[in-house]
């Protein structure tokens, strides 16, 4: 697929200013926090979400607005005091805990020699790394504002992942966009890290092949490979609808993520050499509602409750197999991690096997080829106003430089027309395979379907 001209790859991006940005009004003694069981599965890699803004109102300057942003992020970490803190690794435990002591957050102000229209949107490794994303801080939170040419801006939220996860994130990025616009924040965040083990601890022993303790030395150094694309592309409303109709057999009606695996998963065989019998899929899944039966009573919860949900399929079946018997096989997939069960035990299993931290095998690349989605669907976008109107662009990237399996997240597009924008890490063969379908699916993002 073509994709729309003119973007520039080469931009200079100049540092303008740095500032450390700190909570007001906290404990005046530091308070430690100790990571959960599954606060340990997160791998400690760092989440950056990408939000595009596209006009500046004119009665408010760069500073202006970075003034405002540095003061409504003073109010947000007041009630989000971990996230003012170090991460730092205890001595008796060898484990890393949050110590919340007011270091606080990193702001850094940037200035990018061209227009928003000549960003490129589709080729992440482009126009993010090291330009629009700071990748050196010693700060679990850090903040990149990037001021254009033509005026619009671009902020880039950067969080390690022992803080917390997608949900985590989200309800603080809400809190401050709220706290930016003179609102009372709609979460008051639970940052009791209390989902402990039973006793004795006990779990299934499937749990053994799925899940591996590793250090995070062994995170950051995994095997070279060739999974190093970093694509970001629209997908319409329409071409959601049909998958989920294709899907959708024999008055079963299957989820819109569960319909996009499907169609994902039968790509990828194509993409995959053909000594390989099988590949899997994988799907992160928040515990939340279901570690309670009140399935309100941890919405607030700040950390991370997640699994991963893997499908194993044979390559003869995802080629041959209807989409209908796929997202059947997705389906059930998921089904075996969306309970209070496989949470329990997940908690217990990596309760036997600390110090250190947890990964699951499919995420260090091991078991042969594998993709892992997750999805975003209630993540704010469009919502995080900051007092300068509402983006046309929210998404996740990455700065990872290994990842042992291909990755893809969707979140809604801050259109709110129901359709999707998808960031993904993937192989070469994959990016051929998914823009080569005749379905045209998966489109590039561009300026004009952002609307500019």
């Amino acid at each position: 697929m073509e994709i729309e001209n003119p973007v520039s790859d080469d931009f200079d991006v100049k540092f303008t200013g740095k500032s450390i940005v700190k909570a007001s009004d906290v404990p005046s003694q530091p308070k430690v926090i100790s990571l959960s069981n599954l606060d340990l599965l997160s791998g400690r890699f760092p989440v950056t979400y990408f939000y595009v803004y596209p006009k500046a109102p004119p009665f408010k300057s760069f500073t202006t607005i970075v003034k405002e942003l540095k003061s409504s992020l003073t109010g947000t970490l007041k009630h989000y005091y971990p996230f003012a803190g170090r991460i730092v690794t205890n001595p008796k435990t060898c484990e890393p805990e949050i110590v919340c002591d007011n270091h606080g957050a990193l702001l850094v102000e940037a200035y990018a020699n061209i227009s928003l229209e000549e960003l490129n949107f589709y080729n992440l490794n482009k126009s993010l790394q090291g330009k629009l994303v700071s990748t050196k801080s010693e700060f679990p939170f850090h903040v990149q504002v990037t001021n254009y040419a033509c005026g619009g801006i671009s902020i880039t939220f950067t969080f390690d992942h022992a803080l917390g996860d997608a949900s985590a994130f989200g309800k603080f990025l809400v809190s401050w966009s709220e706290i930016a616009q003179g609102k009372s924040i709609s979460c008051l965040p639970d940052h009791r890290r209390y989902l402990r083990p039973r006793i004795p601890p006990t779990y299934d022993p499937s749990l053994d092949h799925r899940f591996v303790s590793c250090k995070l030395e062994e995170i950051i150094n995994m095997p070279a490979n060739d999974i190093l694309l970093k694509r970001l592309y629209h997908i319409d409303a329409t071409s959601i609808d049909y998958l989920q109709k294709l899907s959708s057999m024999e008055g079963v009606k299957r989820t819109k993520i569960e319909a996009f695996s499907a169609y994902v998963w039968k790509i990828m065989v194509r993409s995959i050499d053909e000594s390989n019998t099988h590949c899997k899929m994988g799907w992160l899944v928040d515990g939340r509602k279901r570690m309670c039966e009140d399935t309100n009573s941890m919405s607030n919860y700040i950390g991370n409750v997640l699994s991963v949900a893997v499908g194993r399929a044979s390559v003869v079946d995802l080629k041959e197999l209807p989409l209908s018997s796929v997202a059947t096989i997705v389906h059930e997939s998921i089904g075996k991690v969306t309970n209070e069960a496989h949470f329990l035990d997940l908690i217990d299993w990596i309760e036997c096997h600390r110090p250190g931290l947890m990964l699951a095998k499919i995420v260090l690349g091991r078991g042969g080829p594998a993709l892992v989605v997750s999805s975003g669907r209630r993540f704010p976008v469009a919502e995080l106003d900051f007092g300068f109107g509402s983006p046309v662009l929210g998404t996740v990237c990455s700065t990872i430089s290994r990842i042992g399996v291909g990755y893809m997240n969707q979140r809604p597009s801050a259109k709110g027309d129901g359709s999707w924008v998808v960031s993904a890490i993937l192989w070469p063969a994959l990016v051929t395979a998914l823009e080569s379908d005749p379905h045209h699916i998966f489109k590039p993002m561009s300026k004009t379907l952002l609307g500019f």
